[in-house]
This record gives C-alpha cells, sequence and structure tokens, in this order.
C-alpha cells in the first residue's frame, strides 16, 4: 500500500483550508488536499464579485472563532490574500485539478481514495468540504436553447446597458441586483412575499436602489415560462404578465451533490442532506464534512467553515490520544 495520510481533505474552500491549517497546527505530519478546480476558493473568485464585502458574522448571527485563523470582515480580495497566506505558510500539500470520484472503506482504519483521473490515494481520515455553490439549483422550467448562454447563475458574463432579470430571494440575488443597477436596468423577482434569508446590510443597499427606482422589485412573483423571441428572453409570470429582457442571472442557491456523497460512503437523510453529530462526523469513523456541505443552519458563513475545521481536527486529535 502506497503511503498513508493521517488526513486527507477534500475542496480548498474555507472549510478545507481550516481543516488543513489547524491539522498541521495540532502537530499532524500528513495532511494532503484534493481540489477539482486549479486554485482554493474557488467558489469565492467564481461568485463573489469584485470587492464584494464579506462579513465575520455572516446575516447578523455573530461567531465566535474557536480555532487558530484570525478571520475578520473584509473584502473578496482581503479573504483570498488571508487565505493564500495560509497556504503558503504552512507549506501544505495539495493536488489542484485533481477532482475525487469516489472513497471506500479499504479495512478497519483505512479508506481509499480514488480520483478521476483514476489515482489512489489512502487516508486514516476524511474531511469532505465541498460545499453546495458549486452545483447551483436550477430552474424547473426549460430555456430556450438558443438562450441558454444568456441564462447564467452568476454576473461574470453581463456586460452594459442590458435589460437584466435577476431571480431569487437570497445574499446573492441581492448583491447581485444592487450591482448590476449602476450600469444596467435590474428586475429583481422573488416568489415570496418577503426576504427572511439576506442580511440587513444588503436589504438596506437594496431597498435604497429600489426608492432611487434603480431596481424594480417584484415580489410574490413567479417564472412560469420562457420563449426566445428575437435573441431576447420572453418571460411568462404567474400574474398573467409577459416582458422581453435580454438576460436571466438565478441566484437560487445550491444543492447537495448526493452522487458523490453516495460514492463516498457518506449517510444521507430523508432530505438527501448529510448527517453528522456534533464533531462533524458523518456514520462511520472517520469521515467528517465541513463547511456548506455540512448543511448549517447559516449557509455560506466562511466564520462556521473555520470553526468546523478546527472542531474535526480537534475530535481527531482527541481520538488518537493514548
Amino acid at each position: 500500500m502506497d503511503k498513508i495520510y493521517d488526513i486527507a481533505i477534500i475542496g480548498a474552500g474555507p472549510g478545507g483550508i481550516a481543516s488543513s491549517v489547524e491539522a498541521v497546527l495540532l502537530g499532524f505530519k500528513d495532511v494532503v488536499v484534493f481540489e477539482k478546480s486549479q486554485n482554493h476558493s474557488d467558489t469565492i473568485r467564481k461568485y463573489f464579485k469584485d470587492n464584494k464585502r464579506v462579513d465575520k458574522d455572516w446575516k447578523g448571527i455573530k461567531v465566535e472563532l474557536r480555532g487558530n485563523i484570525h478571520f475578520t470582515d473584509g473584502t473578496k480580495e482581503s479573504t483570498l490574500n488571508l487565505f493564500d497566506t495560509l497556504v503558503k505558510n504552512k507549506d501544505i500539500e495539495a493536488y489542484f485539478n485533481e477532482e475525487v470520484f469516489s472513497v471506500e472503506k479499504e479495512d478497519k482504519n483505512i479508506f481509499k481514495i480514488t480520483t478521476v483521473k483514476e489515482k489512489s490515494y489512502y487516508a486514516k481520515n476524511i474531511v469532505i468540504s465541498i460545499g453546495t455553490m458549486g452545483k447551483p439549483n436550477k430552474p424547473t422550467y426549460k430555456i430556450p436553447p438558443t438562450l441558454k448562454q444568456k441564462a447564467n447563475f452568476n454576473i461574470s458574463q453581463c456586460t452594459q446597458n442590458e435589460k437584466l432579470l435577476i431571480v431569487g430571494g437570497g445574499d446573492s440575488a441581492v448583491e447581485f441586483a444592487y450591482y448590476m443597477a449602476k450600469q444596467n436596468s435590474v428586475t429583481l423577482a422573488y416568489r415570496k412575499e418577503s426576504f427572511s434569508r439576506v442580511n440587513p446590510t444588503n436589504l438596506h443597499y437594496l431597498f435604497d436602489y429600489v426608492e432611487k427606482k434603480l431596481i424594480d422589485l417584484r415580489l410574490s412573483l413567479d417564472i412560469t415560462k420562457l420563449e426566445d423571441n428575437n435573441g431576447q428572453f420572453e418571460v411568462y409570470f404567474s400574474n398573467g404578465k409577459t416582458e422581453l429582457f435580454d438576460r436571466i442571472v438565478y441566484a437560487l442557491g445550491g444543492s447537495s451533490p448526493t452522487d458523490f456523497l453516495k460514492r463516498c460512503s457518506v449517510l444521507l437523510d430523508e432530505n438527501n442532506c448529510p448527517i453528522v453529530d456534533e464533531n462533524l462526523r458523518n456514520n462511520q469513523e472517520g469521515i467528517y464534512l465541513a463547511g456548506d456541505i455540512a448543511k448549517s443552519n447559516v449557509g455560506g458563513s466562511i466564520a462556521l467553515a473555520l470553526n468546523h475545521g478546527y472542531t474535526i481536527c480537534e475530535h481527531i486529535k482527541s481520538k488518537n490520544k493514548p
């Protein structure tokens, strides 16, 4: 058998970075990280707009950091700089562009990790921290094939002077709306009558933009159908009205990658969500989940993901005490 790692971490977002850093600080010598993209924090790089505010106490819920990572309020850029420094300073062994396909128990105390490239690695403990935003929820109705390039799940492809429809009711939807409203005509549509998942600061910005008529806010409104009308979306709303838009941006949250979790022998509940105990451990000894994939009550909280990494490594350390 090849080298056996103490801890193998799948995913290099906040939870994965925290798990690797805390493991090294707790004295584990053989720690490895697998990340399917070319760099750490891919979700932050891809889905956070430049200079996006990043709050330690996400959605107004205060989080007391328990570990060794000093994370404070900042921006997308300062957060990435922090994680860059941590990864470089701790000299963490990491394999980028290396997607894990499955994890299975090799014997009583060892897991076999198989990658998409059919490479095999072995570890005593597994931390799965792959997030959910990488697999965005999609609408149930069909998107016209001719317009799929204009139906997006972030704002990276948006330009200027477009008529945009943004769909969703979370922080990402609100932030997309007020960010794009500076150079575009923006409508924000949400199926519920009020926002319950948006932090107070974002709500303040949103309603300020609405009052200034920079954002057209439409609540209690669903989309029932889309059609291609000469290169534009003809959107059919649940109130019986239709309207043309140049582009649609969906911010509908993310979902657990169920098939992958099953291939990793992770026990799921009736809603296909991973089951974890107070130490973020799943169904069998040695498998842990960190970050949004662990289904914390505050999805998107970097501080909670950092705490998850500390909690997991502390628990693994406690098992190894004589």
